[in-house]
């Protein structure tokens, strides 16, 4: 689950997001604790509280002084609006510029998306291609 090269408290962070985003952590349920995460990750409790407070800051995550931390109301909705909007600026946007000089229109483009299967580890797209 850690990722080498990438900073652990961002880890724990997208960790935490992801539980919320896939309804593991419901909106105004209890997260893990510092301590919980330190000891699962097996990693400084302190890393562990710099991911937490990062979420804290966003306002993904609320503190209830002497129970914990608890997911926010909408928390879910608005990591879904970022992680498109990043998923937009990382995909679709590099997408259409390469659409435009290839002078696709939309409903080209959307016929090129709808006709393709995704690809998985089991199924590579070199998948019944001879060499």
């Amino acid at each position: 689950m850690i990722e080498e090269g990438r900073a652990l408290f961002l880890q724990i962070a997208e960790q935490v997001e992801d539980s919320i985003i896939d309804g593991a952590l419901p909106e105004d349920g209890q997260a893990p604790s510092t301590n919980e995460l330190a000891a699962f990750y097996r990693i400084n409790p302190a890393t562990a509280a710099k991911g937490i407070g990062m979420l804290v800051d966003k306002g993904i995550l609320y503190k209830r002084r002497g129970v914990g931390m608890f997911v926010a109301p909408g928390a879910r909705d608005s990591l879904l609006a970022e992680r498109r909007e990043a998923f937009a600026a990382r995909f679709i946007d590099p997408l259409l510029l390469e659409a435009r000089k290839l002078a696709l229109d939309a409903d080209e483009l959307a016929t090129l998306i709808r006709g393709r299967k995704p690809q998985t580890a089991e199924s590579p797209a070199t998948e019944g291609t001879s060499s």
